[in-house]
This record gives C-alpha cells, sequence and structure tokens, in this order.
C-alpha cells in the first residue's frame, strides 16, 4: 500500500488538588467629608496589613499586596432632590494562602470588621508544579495522538507510522491558534463554618489537546 497521510488530535486531562488560595477584599468608607473618609480607609486597612505581614513572616501566609485604591464622590437623589455629597474610598488587597484552614480562620476573622468586603477566593497551584503538571499533561497528549493514528493505520493495513507534524490545537495549518495546555483554576465552596467559613475548594482541571499528522505505511 502507498502511503498515507492521517491527521489526529490527541486529549488529555488531569485534575490535581490547589495547592494556594487567593482571596481578595475590599476595605471600605464613606462619610460627609473627604479627608475624614480617607483617613478611616487608612484606619481600616493598616491593621490588616501589618497583620497579613506578621502572617508572611511567620510562614502562615505566601505573599500579599495592596492592589488599587479609590476615592470618590456623589450627590445621592431622595425625593427629587440631590443631598449632600457623599464621599467613598477603597482599598483592594489580595492575600495568598497555602492552605484552606488558615486562609478560613483569617477570613472568619476580617468578616467581623467594618467596612470589609470579601470577594473572589481563587485556587491555583504553585508555579512549579503547574509547570510540571503541564508538561506531563501535553506530553501524554501527544502519546494519545500517536496511539489514534496507529490505530488508524493498523485499520487500513498499514505497519509503519511516521511522525511529521505536531502542534497546539488550532496551530496545525493556522498560527493563530490558541495554544495548550491549558488550566481551568478552581472556584471555592463556603459553607457556614461559624466563627471560620468552611472553605472546599475543587481540584484543578489541567488540559491539553494537539493536533499532528502523520505519514502511514
Amino acid at each position: 500500500m502507498s502511503e498515507v497521510t492521517i491527521t489526529v488530535r490527541g486529549e488529555y486531562e488531569e485534575r490535581v488538588a490547589p495547592e494556594e488560595a487567593v482571596a481578595h477584599i475590599v476595605v471600605r468608607a464613606e462619610g460627609p467629608e473627604r479627608a475624614p473618609v480617607v483617613d478611616l480607609l487608612s484606619s481600616r486597612s493598616a491593621p490588616i496589613g501589618a497583620d497579613l505581614t506578621a502572617r508572611q513572616a511567620q510562614g502562615a501566609l505566601l505573599r500579599w499586596s495592596s492592589q488599587r485604591m479609590f476615592v470618590w464622590s456623589e450627590r445621592p437623589w431622595a425625593d427629587g432632590r440631590r443631598l449632600a455629597p457623599v464621599h467613598h474610598a477603597s482599598i483592594e488587597l489580595a492575600a495568598v494562602f497555602a492552605d484552606a484552614p488558615t486562609l478560613s480562620a483569617w477570613l472568619g476573622e476580617v468578616a467581623e470588621r467594618d467596612g470589609i468586603d470579601i470577594g473572589a477566593i481563587e485556587w491555583q497551584l504553585s508555579r512549579e508544579t503547574a509547570k510540571q503538571v503541564e508538561s506531563a499533561v501535553a506530553a501524554r497528549a501527544v502519546e494519545v495522538a500517536v496511539e489514534r493514528a496507529t490505530a488508524y493505520a493498523s485499520a487500513i493495513g498499514c505497519t509503519h507510522v511516521v511522525p511529521l507534524e505536531i502542534a497546539d490545537a488550532g496551530l496545525l495549518g493556522n498560527p493563530d491558534g490558541t495554544p495548550a495546555p491549558r488550566m481551568l483554576r478552581a472556584a471555592a465552596m463556603l459553607a457556614d463554618g461559624g466563627s471560620a467559613l468552611d472553605l472546599r475548594p475543587e481540584d484543578i482541571t489541567v488540559t491539553a489537546t494537539v493536533e499532528a499528522r502523520f505519514f502511514a505505511r
């Protein structure tokens, strides 16, 4: 039999328990005068920053950052007339924890303070683990492509399969395609845990898809 070109797609995914949790909180303040509002925001956020710094020094926290600060004013309406200006100020903080119980306890503490909004909690892998898992999943996706091409070749009586091209999904013949692997970050499920929040993270799914072209004979 003459040579036959076989083009296949290989896919593989692996679920991995998350290692890090990124907690986002917003500290807020408001009032009738701008300067006191900014001072109030500082008095509310400074103790949180000091606590996070101490936790990081003790090894209970991986890292933290204060990301954005906003100050703005508005004049609300009531009964068809404009009221006196109300000034607002807020600052966003993000803290990265290595375990759920420590994060749960911390969130339980900050949730009891005035002017604190708890935002999203993102679960992720460490950089080292993410790199290792993504490499392993990508390699396994290539193996799946080879196995599929070999099965196709065997079905038509070919005994030798030679790889010609291997690329991330969408890149074989299309340089603008989307690369792989892809890591889907886990969400956090919150349950009522009293003074602490009961966090139940889902596993992170790491996926890879490759396209490959072979000669079979």
